[in-house]
């Protein structure tokens, strides 16, 4: 193959100045351009706060949410070097931090033991992904300012007014350019983020303020508050747990030194029950390392769940209880609340935005640190040790005795199925409580698995329009993968071999937009479901959820709305003559993941519509032959059939939800 007038010399080989990569791949230093990644900015700029409160120089940080796109974080530290950079003259160190990747005082360990920060990336990263940031200095007995816009300076330094205060404020505004006019951010994420710096940080009071016209009732959080736990993470813990059923009734916490001065752990846990005293479902484990939430684990977890399991074990063989040797980390941490945070120098993560810690030698130092305090703790009350002994033990006991019961319902069909890799399962032990969503499409799909209670809500994407097994043949239907697929995932079998005891979950949900398309999949799914397994009908499982149309918006008050015809009704009644916002959903996909837990998932606040069947006849048999004709006629190939009854029926169709 040959390339004519195509030069490709030293012209073609482009260089990036400055920060010109950061605007130019995003995705490359905060993991993308999409919520999660705007709402990682402030992230970086309050992990360099932290930093300097826990190497000792700050004792206070203010948050403060100006606008939806603008926030801005001080602290009380050193503040950020104005005097000149040797090795950049004529520019302030404070420059060249703001504006040159790999800047700071973190490769430095004489400065910062430990830091959370991006390692001279942080800052320089968000200012270039910033449509403006003010940097305001205290230090050396004066006011410092400057300005700067996308990763460039748009003004000199310069020194104001004398103060004997010291430390640094930064405020940003995110660049729609490169997050899009939609780009805010979220007061309860950041509120949240706030308070877990807090926590993380003992004795660091962290200030929180927020314009209140960003807050609605529904979000639940105060306008200015002050985070202060002199305990850390215990005294959070405390604070998570309060009112709740445990067997700790004191809570097992504390802080070790690693080897070398090399970092520490510390650490927070006790075990929820409910009212009953079996396993509770508010359990949580939190991981952190250098105040990075560490969401998907990583060695410290590793070690921590290590020498916490281990323990227990020690403990049984210690009271001569042979069922100690069943138990296993699954059992031990199946209602566990705990926090576990690691503080080290040389911390090295998978992923830019620091998700999983990945040091092996971090798993062994914090394995180690847990081993004498955790067996002293059980040692110390030992009616209480033996109380949760016993609870691990049942749930032991419970893990083996429906191992068989669980190898049928779920590993069973997934070792013959191999269950498709876009079913997010959940993670409860038998039937009652689960829910499986069968969703409309992959990016509904996505949402969903963040919207869901991962412990008892399944989620399970299909594409657009599946089979209409009415109006196919048998041969189609049984190379029809999708639909083969959702029988094995449901676990029952069909018809003919039905068996209520395989039901792999209390309630099958159809969650598909609110259109025309929408209700075309459902009604092809639950053709599919009334052909294959009219049982799961009758038994009460199938529902069909109710997501809003609209979304209306007047002041603080946000309403959800499920028809045009009740939008016109609000707009003529309730809200006429006032200024509103209204939002209409395009589809699931659409929505946030809070939005669509808060209207359509959570049991608390959605709606469902049971999918029923005629009542069978006194003798026990199924009354079928009308529902066959209806089903067949409406699903079938004639559609002169559909267009008849659409006819008929048109003049009836009235607002089906009650």
């Amino acid at each position: 193959m040959t390339l004519e007038n195509k030069s490709y010399d030293a012209s073609d080989i482009q260089v990036l100045e400055g920060l010109e990569p950061v605007r130019l791949r995003p995705g490359m230093y905060i993991g993308g351009t999409d919520e999660k990644a705007w709402h990682h900015l402030p992230i970086e700029i309050m992990d360099n706060s932290i930093d300097e409160a826990v190497a000792g120089f700050a004792k206070k940080i203010v948050v403060n949410l100006i606008d939806a796109k603008t926030i801005e974080i001080t602290d009380d530290g050193r503040g950020i070097p104005v005097d000149e950079h040797p090795k950049y003259p004529g520019k302030s160190a404070l420059e060249v931090i703001l504006t040159t990747l790999h800047s700071g005082g973190k490769f430095n360990n004489n400065v910062y033991k430990t830091s959370g920060g991006l390692h001279g990336v942080g800052s320089a990263v968000v200012n270039a992904l910033s449509a403006e940031m003010i940097v305001t200095i205290c230090r050396d007995g004066y006011e410092w300012c400057q300005t700067f816009s996308r990763g460039r300076p748009t003004s000199s330094m310069t020194r104001g007014a004398e103060t004997r205060a010291h430390g640094t404020k930064i405020r940003f505004t995110i660049d729609d350019e490169i997050f899009g006019a939609s780009a805010v951010f979220k007061p309860v994420k950041i509120f949240r983020m706030a308070r877990s710096k807090a926590f993380l940080s003992r004795g660091v009071k962290i200030e929180w303020i927020c314009n209140p016209a960003l807050l609605t009732e529904d979000m639940n959080i105060p306008a200015t508050t002050t985070f202060y736990y002199p305990g850390g993470v215990a005294d959070f813990l405390t604070e998570k747990t309060e009112n709740k059923p445990r067997i700790l009734p004191k809570i097992f916490s504390g802080s070790v030194d690693f080897p070398d001065d090399s970092g520490r752990v510390e650490w927070a846990l006790t075990f929820l029950t409910d009212e009953n005293g079996a396993a509770s479902d508010d359990g949580f484990f939190a991981s952190y390392c250098n105040t990075i939430a560490t969401i998907d684990g990583g060695t410290h977890e590793t070690g921590f769940k290590a020498a916490i399991t281990r323990g227990i074990k020690a403990y049984g063989e210690k009271v001569n209880n042979k069922s100690a040797a069943t138990i296993i980390g699954d059992d031990v941490f199946d209602s566990v609340a705990a926090i576990v945070s690691v503080f080290y120098k040389t911390p090295q993560f998978l992923g830019q935005t620091k998700e999983k810690l990945s040091n092996p030698e971090v798993a062994r130092y914090t394995e180690n640190a847990l081993r004498d305090p955790w067996e002293i703790f059980l040692a110390s009350d030992p009616k209480t040790s033996n109380a949760l002994l016993d609870f691990v033990i049942n749930l032991a006991n419970a893990r083996i005795k429906t191992k068989q019961v669980k190898d049928v319902a779920r590993k069973t069909p997934t070792k013959r199925a191999r269950m498709p890799i876009k079913l997010a399962d959940c993670s409860k032990h038998g039937v009652a409580g689960t829910e499986l969503f069968i969703v409309e499409g992959d990016s509904a799909g996505g949402t969903a698995k963040q919207a869901r209670d991962r412990a008892t809500q399944a989620i399970m994407p299909v594409r657009g329009k599946v089979l209409n097994v009415v109006s196919n043949s048998d041969e189609r239907f049984g190379a029809n993968k999708e639909l083969n697929e959702l029988i094995d995932i449901i676990g029952a079998g069909t018809a003919k071999d039905w068996n209520d005891d395989k039901l792999r979950y209390e309630k099958i949900i159809i969650m598909t937009d609110a259109d025309v398309d929408g209700s075309h999949i459902a009604s092809l799914l639950m053709a599919f479901f009334y052909q294959m397994m009219p049982q799961l009908i009758y038994g009460g499982h199938l529902y069909l959820s109710c997501p809003p149309l609209y979304k209306l918006t007047h002041g603080t008050e946000s309403i959800y709305v499920d028809t045009d015809e009740q939008l016109e009704e609000l707009k003529n009644g309730k809200y006429k003559g006032k200024k509103i916002e209204i939002s209409r959903f395009k589809g699931l996909g659409e929505m946030m993941p809070g939005q669509l837990k808060e209207t359509t998932m959570s049991p608390k606040t959605r709606r469902l519509i049971r999918v029923d069947l005629p009542p069978r006849t006194d003798d026990g048999a199924e009354d079928t032959e009308k529902t066959r004709t209806i089903v067949s006629e409406l699903m079938g190939k004639k559609p002169e059939f559909r267009f008849k009854f659409i006819t008929e029926h048109a003049q009836f169709v009235k607002d089906l939800f009650v």
